[in-house]
């Protein structure tokens, strides 16, 4: 059968029993980089050397087919560099190209960034969202945002430590400055660090530079009690006394679940 295992995030010791189980067995590892992997088993203490076959973002579409074949015969794991295969990560092509073949497919779980994070932002859990890495041009980043700006559910990103800063601004533009956020820092690692606060207050602190691997969390909207017609008509109102337009549509939309795009846009097609 074919086997996803996931590997821990950060943290050696979070290396499940069954997984300890597998690799000390298995064959065969379908792995995201062979010598991640071989550092793995030397990390645990593992002797048993399995054959490695290396299966990335760059080579899956080919290789799923070949994987699946010896997953036929004998019982091969799939591992990523870390966290669960298949989560912005290789391993969703493999896994259907496995059940479209009959292959029996099964899962080690474990560690997981998406899950650690929501947890520990201290915001709702009862229903999120995750978006995988967010774009890297800032003009599609913020259109994601705008798209998700009136989701109800929590909100959860990748990002890389060379891009938060603007992707916390991008946020706080789009989102609205106050909506509450967490951004999550090297998970499970020994400089683990978990910053609180509205996205502006979460922007200000990452212009500062940040390092390691993040994911970040945010509060998904309140619920619009307001009508999009009735919101515009507010920011004309702000308008009207002065207050400039993306400050008025920035106000508007914290008071009304409205996202400041959308209501912005909605001022300008008025005029």
């Amino acid at each position: 059968m074919l086997i996803l295992g996931a590997t821990p995030i950060g943290n050696l010791g979070d290396v499940s029993t069954r997984l300890r189980q597998t690799l000390e067995s298995v064959e065969v590892i379908a792995c995201e980089d062979t010598r991640t992997t071989a550092h793995l088993l030397s990390a645990l203490g593992i002797t048993h050397r399995p054959t490695l076959i290396a299966l990335h973002e760059h080579n899956e579409r080919d290789e799923s087919a070949r994987v699946v074949e010896r997953a036929r015969e004998t019982d091969v794991l799939v591992l990523t560099d870390a966290g669960m295969p298949a989560v912005s990560d290789p391993g969703y092509r493999v896994v259907q190209a496995a059940i479209a073949a009959g292959v029996s497919v099964t899962c080690l779980p474990g560690p997981s960034a998406v899950l650690v994070a929501l947890t520990l932002s201290g915001l709702a859990t009862d229903r999120f969202t995750f978006d995988g890495f967010l774009p890297r041009k800032g003009a599609e980043r913020r259109a994601l945002f705008a798209e998700v700006a009136r989701e109800t559910r929590t909100l959860i990103f990748f990002e890389s430590p060379h891009r938060i800063a603007e992707a916390l601004a991008d946020a706080r533009d789009v989102l609205g400055a106050e909506r509450s956020a967490a951004v999550c820092r090297e998970l499970t690692k020994m400089h683990e660090e978990i910053r609180r606060g509205s996205l502006s207050q979460l922007a200000e602190w990452a212009a500062e530079s940040v390092r390691g691997e993040i994911v970040i969390v945010v509060a998904g909207a309140a619920p619009a009690t307001t009508t999009l017609d009735a919101a515009l008509d507010q920011v004309a109102e702000l308008t009207a006394s002065g207050l400039r337009l993306k400050e008025a549509c920035a106000q508007v939309a914290d008071a009304t679940g409205h996202s400041s795009r959308e209501l912005y846009q909605g001022a300008l097609a008025r005029k």
